[in-house]
């Protein structure tokens, strides 16, 4: 039996970095005063559809989508925005705490072609805002990434790219001049594009196509094509996180792949991994709320991925190295048992063979890389006492058992 292909095992080893990935983006975000919550793995397919939009490569070719027994289309979740959305307008009283701060982690799930860094279920750290419209949103949610990554050792190695793409009024009028663009283009257009062309030619940016990308090098500039509140917003962004020390390129090919992005569109991006060099992205998505149908509320979040940030991140903090109970006999076997409870109960990491003679027991002590080995026999029973051995200097001596807690803390 093998997994299915797009899956991988985490192991003991592999799930601690995972872990650390997940834990240090938490407390980062508990500083900055965001909550975690959780949405169900899956959901009705006509979220998807409708939130990230049909024309998409995510909607058209990748979600797992299954009919259940009640004959209902349910999918998969692809990523998390969605999902949290539609949590906002399912539970009213979400309304009543705006900005509402979230973060949250969790796998997804997408049928693509597996490689280094991109599995059909994979997992993801995700942060969102809504009901903030202001720049200053855009800022913070950017600064938290910046501040995840700098806490995982990977800052350093990744470089902040930064577009804008406009207000709804923007949009229109560029979606005008590309239409009229790739029409004259359009022989030389991939399949996929020309069935984008009228429902969502910004897509096309978006191409993966080697013959789509040589027609967008010389597409016109979305940047061209800003209104003056577009640009205001835009240079907002870019002042605040001047002030704020984060350093970013502008990038004008920055198409989000998704359908519900408007002005601010960020990835922080690294040359590490290989090709897919995308370690976390995201942007401003005011209008979604409102088109899966909630108040018109704002929004701006970003998603990250874990197993890309594992590939980079230093080393977690090695685990706390145990004790090692070694009891001779059946007395001291049970004595051990409520020992190890009471010293564990302390916050001391206590390891218990269930059988071997004291050769095979210190072997194991020494495997486990064991800082102690605790040992009890009849004549330490009756003493009250255990032999404590300190497997780094050698020295061995008798300890009270009521002491042992407080040694061994200290």
């Amino acid at each position: 039996m093998q997994p299915v292909r797009g899956t991988h095992d985490i192991l003991p080893d592999d799930y601690r970095r995972f872990a650390h990935v997940i834990d240090s983006a938490r407390d980062v975000a508990r500083l900055y005063g965001y909550r975690e919550m959780a949405t169900p793995i899956f959901e009705f397919t006509e979220l998807f559809a409708r939130g990230i939009g049909e024309t998409t490569d995510v909607v058209s070719k990748e979600m797992y989508t299954f009919t259940d027994r009640g004959n209902e289309s349910l999918t998969l979740r692809p990523e998390y925005t969605a999902g949290i959305c539609r949590a906002f307008v399912s539970n009213g009283d979400l309304a009543q705490q705006l900005p509402l701060k979230i973060f949250a982690a969790g796998p997804m799930f997408r049928y693509e072609r597996p490689q280094k860094g991109r599995q059909r279920q994979f997992h993801q750290i995700d942060l969102e805002v809504l009901g903030a419209p202001e720049p200053g949103a855009d800022i913070e949610v950017i600064s938290v990434a910046a501040d995840i990554l700098d806490r995982l050792g990977i800052l350093d190695r990744c470089v902040l790219k930064l577009n804008s793409l406009g207000d709804p009024e923007s949009r229109q009028v560029y979606r005008k001049v590309l239409v009229e663009y790739y029409s004259a283009h359009l022989d030389k257009l991939s399949e996929d594009s020309k069935s984008r062309l009228q429902r969502n030619p910004l897509r096309i940016l978006d191409s993966k196509d080697e013959g789509d990308k040589a027609i967008n090098a010389k597409a016109p500039s979305f940047a061209d094509y800003l209104n003056q509140a577009s640009r205001d917003f835009f240079a907002a962004v870019q002042d605040g996180l001047t002030a704020a020390g984060i350093g970013f390129e502008i990038d004008p090919a920055l198409v989000r792949g998704l359908d519900y992005y408007t002005h601010t569109a960020f990835e922080f991006v690294t040359s590490h991994i290989g090709a897919q060099g995308t370690v976390l992205g995201g942007g401003r998505y005011d209008g979604l709320i409102a088109e899966l149908g909630g108040p018109p509320t704002a929004g701006i979040g970003w998603a990250g991925g874990i197993e890309r940030m594992m590939m980079l991140c230093n080393d977690p903090a090695p685990l706390p190295r145990p004790v090692v109970m070694a009891p001779l006999g059946a007395a001291a076997e049970a004595k051990a048992l409520g020992l190890a409870r009471t010293l564990r109960r302390q916050g001391i990491s206590v390891e218990q063979d269930y059988r071997g003679n004291m050769k095979r027991r210190m072997q194991r002590a020494n495997k486990l890389n064991a800082r102690a080995v605790l040992i009890i026999g009849d004549d330490e029973l009756a003493k009250g006492v255990a032999q404590l051995k300190d497997l780094d200097s050698g020295e061995q001596r008798e300890v009270a058992l009521d002491a042992l807690a407080e040694l061994l803390k200290a």
